[in-house]
């Protein structure tokens, strides 16, 4: 029994971290186990009896397939175990949720007559992980006439499945708990550190809190005081889950204060309790939402007001907040879902309506959005089969159609791609839409979720829906450590069979190609009316619309090619004035955010909605540094408005990518590259012919704010500071912190630069290389008095500055530069004052494999200020990572320190750092 003796060593080694044993995956293992089940004198099978009922993984995975063939046999009583009775077997299978299960109850449903059939119905009854092979199925057998399958059929189509659910219990007893003051990062419930673990639900649940073992007993403690209650993670005086939509850091909270799914299935618990002062971060809530969680904007501190009603600042000009009611940790609360309130006994402290709407309390009664859209799909089907009219089970999508009112560019998206709606009715914001997906995009560190996700739901292939699927390989980038080697290539192989292009080749056919993520699929969306879904908060493309989304939701618009969310609001920016010739666009993206703060007072009116940035001019490469940093601006999305022939020469650009792609070997069998250069061409000429102008919304679209950006303001670089003393903590490590570079008086010491991540582009490689260039010919040569990291993005951007020059250039200075053939093994901990050539990815951004030295005051081009990410504090100091445009940085890494104005413009004299100006072209629909 060599795979369980090796399965009881791993048990024993995990013993001493104090974890259970590992969920069985493995169809040879439960093979084993089942052997020693049937041998009634074997030592282990008290405990293999245990494994087998408690301890497999269920869905698609061999396992599952193994068990449920198994529990099929005690069914048939073809075997005999007394401890599973054909009554408790059928009850494991109802567990199972979907795939080899679901093939089991259909053979015993539908192939046997009598009791076994009967039983096996009402099981399926509760079953809504069926795919197209399943239906068929229950269809063809119906047309022969079969009883059973016509008594499935009917019972799908009036929801019984949803409907025979209890009902959502009125009123929730909740024990408040702080997390943090300010905004809390992801980072803190599932560090980045310890993305190789987030597979291994128990074992990744020891980092919440960011392994701050006096917190994790804190939260012990309080759960054993109030046994009775559920506990509320409460962001106090910030935003929940800030940076990243991050199943793992939900899963991890519904593991430690949440309710298990099923007895029979370990670790996987739903429905967490969430709270912010203000709200939840809109792509984390989505997540809490597919748990069938709860979150609450809490709005406990608001702005003090003086007697006149005008909003009372401090000394900085920011406003005062005041406390309307206490969350303090150990605060009894009750949620009403009745009502909707949020209550403290008899007292009412707000409405949460936004929190329980009709959609989310069916999430809430499901255990899940995935139940929710399964079945809805289920239940459509099978009226379609009877011929009869669905009845009216979930609540109906909110419809908000406004009669003379034009559409913003995210409705007309919406609109375009939406399914099931009202024929005929044109959609605006507040409706609730289900919509096709054209791109969906999975990134490493929480590929291996969504491959678990897609198992748990039974999906085997890709939607035909999608237009294509994209497997990344950049958060593990910058170290093949041993973690790496062991989960990717798994990762890679589950993808590409799933139907994926895959950055890594199972077959090793095409070189590793490590580009991040969001540049990957800023090239392969070739329609600027697609929607993109993507595993990651900076999945925010600069053609279409694009949602940064959870591993769950990844694996679900994978599994059914659509998306299901309420059309966002949209905040119209635009912009006046000229730029300097000595600013670069990083600037124009870091006032954008502080002149929207300065003229709503302080208030972030792009937060939970569309930027519709009029972008114009600017080729889809350089608007992306625009539409990544919305992430940090907490907007749900972004959308670029572009002038016909900047989108052309965009898509220009993509299909020449694509074809890279294909030229390298990376297309699959359904040749889905080719496909999207087809569908480039067909769009450039579309736009070419004037058949299918570029999008634009209506001239009397209905904004909820409209922003005027003055270029013309903006006088010096511009830094994204963390602040890390500010005296109030809820202030420190937000992005809203913008200064001018004269801020720092050009004496801050910077211990290292980074240029790299999604927010930089070719132009700014070209950048760093003719200033290294410029300094050696003032300075005769060029030494550096802070290191400096360079990770380009991607293997293309490479090849053509290779082909251009510039990267001998960079080679030239630089003291190591990348090799694939042999690739770091270990993340550095030491970094000497010289240019760091890394291998494309996302490098220190992700902060997962590489960081800066403890207390290093780091200057960026990253996206990431959160502390701990990039770098962490030490001993004797705070780790600072500023955020800048690539000469800032490129030159605080030269001295050692921040520039002075004088000495940043010499070095960037004679560089176009951008040609963005704004457009003189209508682009409004009139």
């Amino acid at each position: 029994m060599r795979l369980y003796d090796e399965y009881l060593k791993e048990i024993e080694a995990r013993k001493a971290q104090n974890l259970h044993p590992k969920p069985i995956e493995s169809a040879e293992l439960l093979s084993e186990i089942i052997e020693q089940i049937k041998d009634l004198d074997n030592p282990h099978r008290a405990d293999s009896l245990h494994f087998f009922i408690y301890n497999v993984v269920p869905g698609t995975t061999a396992a599952a397939a193994t068990k449920a063939k198994y529990l099929k046999a005690i069914i048939l009583n073809e075997e005999s175990v007394e401890e599973i009775t054909p009554d408790f077997a059928f009850e494991l299978l109802s567990h199972m949720k979907g795939g080899p299960s679901i093939e089991v109850l259909l053979d015993l449903a539908l192939e046997n007559s009598g009791d076994i059939a009967n039983k096996a119905a009402e099981v399926l009854k509760t079953q809504v992980f069926l795919y197209e092979a399943d239906m068929a199925r229950i269809e063809k057998a119906y047309k022969e006439g079969n009883e059973i399958a016509k008594e499935l059929l009917r019972s799908y189509s009036e929801a019984e499945f949803f409907t025979k659910l209890p009902e959502v219990e009125e009123k929730i007893d909740i024990v408040t708990f702080i997390a943090g003051t300010g905004d809390i990062s992801t980072d803190l419930l599932s560090p980045g550190a310890d993305a190789h673990s987030r597979s291994d639900r128990e074992l990744h649940g020891q980092c919440i809190f960011e392994h701050n073992k006096e917190m994790q007993q804190e939260l012990k403690e309080l759960k054993a005081k109030h046994p009775d209650k559920r506990v509320m993670l409460v962001a106090e005086k910030g935003t929940m889950g800030v940076g990243s939509s991050r199943m793992s850091g939900v899963n991890n909270v519904a593991l430690w204060t949440g309710i298990q799914a099923s007895p029979y299935v370990p670790f996987i618990n739903i429905a967490p309790i969430i709270a912010g002062t203000n709200g939840i971060s809109p792509i984390f809530l989505t997540t809490v939402g597919v748990t069938g969680g709860i979150g609450i904007d809490l709005k406990n501190w608001v702005k003090k007001t003086d007697a006149n009603g005008n909003t009372v600042v401090d000394e900085n000009g920011d406003p005062v907040l005041e406390q309307k009611y206490s969350v303090e940790t150990g605060t009894v609360l009750t949620i009403n879902t009745k009502t909707k309130k949020l209550c403290k006994g008899d007292q009412e402290l707000r409405d949460i309506s936004d929190a329980l709407t009709p959609q989310k309390m069916e999430f809430i009664r499901a255990g899940g959005s995935y139940a929710v859209v399964f079945g809805k799909k289920l239940q459509t089907f099978a009226a379609s089969v009877l011929g009869v009219e669905a009845p009216v089970v979930y609540a109906p999508a909110k419809e908000v159609s406004l009669e003379g009112q034009g559409l913003t560019a995210v409705e007309k998206i919406f609109n375009k791609n939406a399914v099931g709606t009202t024929p005929g009715k044109t959609l605006h914001a507040g409706s609730d839409v289900r919509v096709e997906v054209n791109i969906v995009g999975s990134q490493d560190t929480t590929g291996l979720m969504t491959s678990q996700e897609l198992e748990a739901m039974a999906a085997t292939v890709i939607s035909p829906i999608v237009d294509a699927g994209y497997q990344s390989g950049c958060h593990t980038a910058s170290v093949w450590d041993d973690k790496s080697k062991a989960n990717i290539p798994k990762l890679m192989k589950f993808m590409n069979d799933f139907g994926l292009i895959t950055a890594r080749d199972p077959k090793g056919k095409y070189h590793a190609m490590t580009d991040v993520i969001h540049k990957v699929l800023n090239d392969i969306t070739v329609d600027d009316w697609a929607i993109i879904i993507g595993g990651d908060s900076h999945t925010r493309m600069s053609k279409g619309v694009a949602f940064g989304a959870d591993s769950g939701t990844v694996a679900l618009a994978l599994a059914t090619g659509e998306a299901t969310m309420p059309i966002p609001q949209s905040v119209k920016v635009t912009f006046k004035g000229e730029m300097r010739s000595f600013m670069d666009f990083r600037d124009v993206v870091h006032a954008t955010q502080q002149q929207m703060l300065k003229q709503f007072d302080g208030e972030n009116v792009f937060q939970g909605r569309v930027i519709e940035v009029h972008i114009g001019t600017l080729t889809s490469d350089q608007a992306f540094t625009f539409t990544d940093w919305t992430a940090e601006m907490k907007a749900k999305a972004s959308i670029c408005i572009s002038e016909d022939e900047t989108l052309i020469e965009s898509l220009e650009i993509a299909r020449g990518r694509i074809q890279i792609m294909i030229d390298k070997g990376m297309d699959n069998d359904k040749q889905v590259l080719q496909g999207l250069v087809d569908k480039a061409n067909q769009r450039i000429q579309e736009i070419k012919t004037g058949t299918k102008p570029a999008l634009k919304p209506d001239a009397n679209a209905k904004y909820y704010a409209e922003v005027v950006i003055d270029l013309d303001e903006i006088a010096e670089p511009m830094i994204a500071d963390p602040d890390v003393n500010n005296e109030d903590v809820s202030k420190r490590y937000t992005h809203d912190t913008i200064r001018p570079l004269s801020y720092y008086g050009g004496t801050k010491k910077v211990d290292l630069g980074f240029v790299g991540s999604c927010m930089v582009h070719k132009g700014d490689m070209k950048i760093l290389a003719q200033m290294l260039k410029n300094i050696e010919a003032q300075q005769g040569k060029v030494e550096f008095k802070a290191p400096l990291v360079v990770a380009p993005p991607t293997y293309n951007i490479v090849d053509e500055l290779k082909a251009e020059g510039d990267w001998e250039v960079l080679e030239k200075y630089s003291g190591f530069v990348f090799d694939d053939a042999a690739p770091k093994a270990a993340a550095r901990t030491k970094y000497e004052n010289m240019l760091y050539l890394e291998r494309p990815g996302c490098n220190l951004c992700m902060g997962n494999q590489e960081k800066a030295e403890p207390g290093d005051t780091v200057m960026a081009t990253s996206t990431r200020l959160f502390q701990g990410r990039v770098v962490k504090d030490s001993g004797e100091k705070k780790g600072e990572s500023l955020l800048s445009s690539t000469p800032v940085v490129v030159l605080s890494t030269i001295l050692g320190r921040t520039p002075t104005m004088e000495e940043y413009e010499a070095a960037v004299d004679g560089i176009v750092l951008t040609k963005f100006k704004p457009s003189e072209k209508s682009l409004v629909l009139a």
